[in-house]
């Protein structure tokens, strides 16, 4: 299938802001793209794209003072399949562990799974080892936090959704992934696309979403704890350890969202 994929997002700032954007499809999608998601700038800027050291392009400018809107739309081509399942997929233990890996198993900035070890034995310690921890993990999440844009606080941490129980798709993934870091299974932080299809429901309005990684079984596999089901048109945009690493806008001095509109649609039967 083909998609459509975009966003605008519009900024008003008081003074020459230089600001990052994490805004393009990532590298291990660019093959399938069939017209580049170029960012475009409105009133024009110089800009510089360059590799964060994630591997997740990145564009640096300065925003003029006043509004500036920063766009992107492509089109991808997608096989269509959902997200892959591995039931037997086992854990890896840490000890035979890739070594570019184990920086997932650590605490970071939102997820802190030192804090969270003890709560994670107690609770996933009779689960069996590999995906099934990982689902119960899931499991749990989903079940736990009650979704609600009204609740969305970007300071959020993964200890903290656990003890309020409410947040967005970025707090139902921090508080996955710590857990998941606890019970020694390398998890790393995602954003990107969700599409819509396959849906009952459209969803609207559509935002950029939050999923994990997870190191199971000597490759990564997709986890959803804010869906929990089975999802089509998936489209990464950046990996790291948490939201951290892959905000979709990075300022260097006060700024005003003024406009926010993300999209990706199927165009073909």
């Amino acid at each position: 299938m083909h998609l459509r994929l975009g966003c605008q997002i519009s900024v008003d700032v008081a003074m020459p802001t230089p600001m990052i954007f994490l805004l393009n499809v990532h590298y291990s999608r660019a093959s399938n793209l069939e017209r580049p998601d170029l960012l475009r700038t409105n009133p024009a800027v110089p800009t510089e794209a360059y590799r964060d050291s994630f591997g997740n392009w990145a564009t640096r400018l300065v925003a003029p003072p006043g509004q500036m809107t920063v766009s992107t739309e492509g089109t991808l081509f997608d096989e269509g399949l959902s997200d892959p399942v591995g039931l037997d997929a086992p854990q890896v233990p840490v000890e035979l562990l890739p070594s570019e890996v184990l920086e997932y198993l650590l605490p970071s900035r939102y997820c802190e799974s030192d804090v969270l070890s003890n709560f994670a034995w107690d609770r996933f310690d009779q689960t069996p080892l590999g995906w099934a921890r990982v689902q119960a993990v899931c499991d749990f999440v989903h079940g736990h936090i009650q979704f609600g844009y009204e609740h969305s606080r970007p300071t959020r941490t993964a200890v903290e959704a656990l003890n309020e129980g409410v947040g967005v798709c970025r707090d139902y993934t921090h508080l996955a992934v710590a857990l998941c870091r606890a019970l020694n299974i390398p998890t790393r932080y995602c954003t990107g696309y969700v599409s819509d299809i396959g849906q009952s429901t459209p969803i609207r309005p559509m935002d950029f979403a939050a999923w994990m990684e997870v190191y199971l079984g000597g490759q990564w596999w997709t986890f959803d704890p804010r869906n929990n089901d089975t999802r089509f048109g998936r489209v990464l945009i950046a990996r790291g350890c948490d939201a951290a690493d892959v905000p979709m806008v990075h300022s260097f001095g006060r700024h005003d969202l003024t406009g926010f509109e993300v999209w990706i649609d199927q165009i073909d039967a």
